[in-house]
């Protein structure tokens, strides 16, 4: 059973770093080809294929604080399963 998640980012606060891009495990991190209203590309999630984990690595690295990270409960996960 795949471990499921996912992050809200505040894009307005992001300042386009990309450090959470290179540090994500799952790889669905990418930056936006438009602008904030900083000025900045800011990082975006790509969930094509439901990979992010909630894994939380990009909240950690984040200097901007702009991610806020969701897991599925364990119970709800074995029952998506």
């Amino acid at each position: 059973m795949a471990i499921r998640g996912t992050v809200v980012i505040e894009s307005d606060r992001c300042k386009g770093c990309e450090l959470c891009v290179h540090v994500c495990p799952q790889h669905v991190l990418r930056m936006s080809e438009g602008y904030n209203a900083r000025g900045y590309h800011p990082v975006m999630l790509d969930e094509t294929e439901n990979h992010c984990t909630g894994c939380s690595v990009c909240a950690v690295v984040c200097p901007d604080v702009v991610f806020t990270v969701y897991r599925m409960p364990r119970k709800a996960r074995a029952r998506a399963a």
